[in-house]
């Protein structure tokens, strides 16, 4: 017992007969004591120590909670009532004012400026001289522009000649004499010569009288023609009357005069013939017979470049005028036209701007309204592409604005806007609303133009400037907070806006192939037709009723034990 006694540092009690000794037994030190009689360096050592050990229990028990802890989560389903309010859709913004109308001249070439004849901040109207400016390089370009398109003019217009000739016709009537063999898928050339057309239809006689009867034939006088190899006589007509000097071997001097007789189809080139005239009822003969010829002959040519297509051509062929006798794949000559057709319209445009241009050195004011931008000065050379004068109509003011993808469509030409300049109200009108959207982040906007009677001038250009105004309202109707509804897919494959009633199932609730994230048991999907909204709310105009408690979300709050 006394050795346990010992181990517990318990006095032990001494048996009377044991000696006693005098020698004095140390007594225990407080902690406090401990502490003080410690070295100071060793105090520091020893607090960075407990310090550490704090912190790696503190490290400790984070990583108990994180890991090895258990979290519980309090959720909150949150629902709303549909219930009857009121509610108005406002689109607000910012926009760039600008006049509706104004015009700046530019030029284009370089110049000097000889004369300025307006000021900035002054008041013109249409047609007032500006300023002038002495360009030479204006003149010439305007007169090398002029020149290329007449150039270009004169070469369609040869080429729409030439096209003509896809079909290769006869220019008259007449018969066909040394034709060319030519099968389709031949190759043809432009100025190639397919045959001779002669002009039968008439018979041209060339005839020599004496002077003696000059005077006595005139042009349209009828003659007869005796041609032996048919042993008749046929009428023939003076075309003209040519005084020229023959001198004969005999010493006589003839004039000659043209005699052309109709053909019947019985006379050809080179029958002998000789006219005679009646004058003062005397006959009178020519100097000798003369040859028939041909009233005109031509060489019939292609007037393009291709491929036979087909071809009548047959030598003695009596032809008709405007018949087809060649036909011709032209490719080549009709991708030509279009070639030419585009360089016209390029120079037609050159020459717009150049004369333009021109003009712009001696301009004169395009429309009414405040020069808002002048950069002449007299005598200064003026580089050319140099915007020199600007003319703003500044009565009426123009805001670019946008309207979102929710309202666009109930937004129409009149409405009124509320426009505010620096504090200062103004009251606009839409102009117009665009149809076409544009996306970005997500969102579709539609470009919007309001104007702004602006007499007094005292709205800015070239400022922002907020503008408001009411898209739609209704004063009694249907009204969720918006995140209450959900876009989803429907089952007929659309896509549809539901609402989570809660409750017993409606009969025009639906399932859900794809069910949404979050909502609880107990609610029911019902499709419904949304309406007009705000920031906060959106109108429901069908498919839930007043008083129908609707799923918004759920809230959780994590906590740790």
């Amino acid at each position: 017992m006394s050795e346990v006694m010992e181990k517990e540092n318990l006095p032990v009690e001494q048996p009377e007969s044991a000696p006693v000794f005098q020698e004095e037994i140390p007594q225990k030190r407080s902690l406090r004591e401990k502490w003080n009689a410690m070295p100071r360096k060793k105090r520091r050592k020893t607090i960075r120590r407990i310090i550490a050990l704090v912190v790696l229990v503190a490290i400790a028990i984070g990583l108990f909670k994180v890991f090895g802890g258990k979290g519980k989560q309090a959720s909150t389903v949150v629902t709303d009532v549909v219930q009857y309010g009121s509610i108005t859709s406002t689109v607000e913004g910012s926009g760039l004012t600008k006049a509706k109308k104004s015009e700046t001249i530019t030029l284009t070439t370089a110049g000097t400026v000889q004369e300025v004849l307006v000021s900035e901040g002054e008041k013109v109207t249409a047609g007032t001289p500006l300023f002038t400016i002495d360009s030479e390089a204006a003149r010439t370009a305007v007169e090398k522009a002029r020149k290329d398109v007449e150039g270009y003019e004169k070469k369609l217009n040869t080429l729409r000649k030439d096209i003509a000739g896809l079909n290769l016709s006869a220019g008259y009537a007449g018969k066909l004499m040394e034709v060319a063999t030519l099968n389709p898928g031949d190759t043809i050339s432009k100025d190639q010569k397919v045959a001779t057309l002669a002009d039968d239809t008439h018979m041209r006689l060339e005839q020599y009288y004496s002077y003696a009867y000059a005077g006595d034939l005139k042009t349209g006088q009828t003659v007869s023609v005796s041609i032996p190899a048919l042993m008749s006589t046929i009428s023939g007509t003076v075309e003209a009357v040519h005084m020229v000097s023959r001198i004969t071997p005999e010493g006589s001097k003839l004039f000659s005069a043209d005699i052309v007789l109709k053909n019947d189809g019985a006379l050809t080139a080179d029958m002998v013939a000789s006219a005679t005239v009646t004058v003062n009822g005397e006959t009178v003969y020519p100097y000798e017979p003369g040859k028939l010829e041909y009233y005109r002959t031509g060489d019939l040519k292609s007037t393009v470049n291709g491929t036979v297509i087909s071809s009548d051509l047959v030598d003695y062929l009596q032809v008709t005028a405007g018949q087809v006798l060649v036909r011709i794949d032209g490719e080549e000559s009709e991708s030509e036209i279009f070639s030419v057709e585009q360089s016209l319209e390029e120079a037609r445009k050159t020459l717009e701007t150049a004369q333009k241009n021109l003009d712009n050195c001696n301009a004169v004011a395009p429309i009414d309204g405040t020069v808002i931008g002048l950069m002449l000065q007299q005598g200064q050379e003026v580089a050319a592409n140099t915007a020199v004068i600007t003319i703003a109509d500044t009565s009426t003011i123009t805001v670019d604005a946008t309207v979102d993808e929710r309202n666009v469509s109930y937004i129409q030409p009149g409405m009124t806007v509320d426009i505010d300049q620096w504090g200062t109200p103004f009251t606009g009108i839409v102009e117009s609303v665009s149809l076409n959207s544009k996306a970005e982040n997500g969102v579709a906007s539609y470009p919007m133009v309001v104007t702004v009677d602006n007499p007094d001038g005292s709205l800015m250009t070239g400022s922002y400037v907020t503008y408001s105004l009411v898209a739609s309202e209704n004063d009694n109707c249907l009204v969720v907070p918006i995140q209450c509804v959900k876009t989803v897919p429907m089952p007929d494959g659309t896509t549809g806006s539901v609402l989570f009633v809660k409750g017993s199932r409606p009969d025009n609730a639906v399932d859900l192939e794809v069910p949404v994230e979050g909502v609880p048991d107990g609610f029911w999907a019902v499709p419904v037709e949304t309406g007009i909204s705000d920031t906060y709310n959106v109108e429901i105009k069908s498919g839930v009723e007043e008083g129908a408690e609707v799923f918004t979300q759920v809230q959780t709050e994590s906590s740790w034990v």
